[in-house]
């Protein structure tokens, strides 16, 4: 019991904050639960699909083959196929990181898992193409290509700012689940 307070302190103060709002200030008390329970409805319609996706990444993808084309030394074909990967992903940001600690779990780099990420948040293609319709194609090019320079460096510096240690207790993280 001690382990479960502890560990879902966070979301338990939570709920007793929405009860002591929805008695002290009843209207935002109200708002506030159906903002929550909005939330919760868009996070069980999404996480669902991808812990399916998930779970078939982890079995249909050999390790080998992660290693091969997303690890150390993939080069610009790794690269390439992070950003392909989180370009082409659908859903919001926090169902890239269930799937970055998959990417991890079968040996992909930790700068290719950051480009992932990266892509994931700001070059999703069906956004692209809602940006080239509504603000112009020079604009989403322009947009797209400091976005991918920038993801680049933001990957390259984090994982710089990482030292080895710090990679290898990522890695044994993922390794673990």
């Amino acid at each position: 019991m001690k382990d479960f307070l502890k560990r879902y302190r966070v979301f338990i103060l939570l709920i007793f904050i929405n009860v002591a709002l929805l008695f002290a200030l009843p209207e935002i008390g109200f708002k506030s639960i159906s903002i929550t329970k909005q939330n919760l409805i868009e996070m069980l319609s999404v996480i669902p699909p991808i812990f399916i996706l998930l779970g078939l990444l982890d079995v249909w993808v050999d390790r080998a083959t992660m290693i091969k084309y997303t690890g150390k030394g993939s080069g610009l074909k790794g690269i390439l196929i992070a950003f392909l990967l989180g370009s082409a992903a659908a859903g919001p940001l926090y169902a890239a990181f269930p799937v970055a600690g998959v990417m991890l779990k079968k040996g992909s780099s930790l700068f290719n898992v950051f480009i992932f990420i990266g892509a994931w948040s700001t070059t999703k293609i069906p956004m692209l193409t809602f940006e080239a319709a509504n603000l112009g194609f020079a604009f989403t090019l322009t947009r797209l290509a400091f976005s991918i320079i920038g993801i680049i460096i933001i990957a390259a510096i984090t994982q710089k700012g990482l030292n080895d240690e710090q990679q290898k207790e990522i890695y044994e993280i993922n390794q673990s689940e």
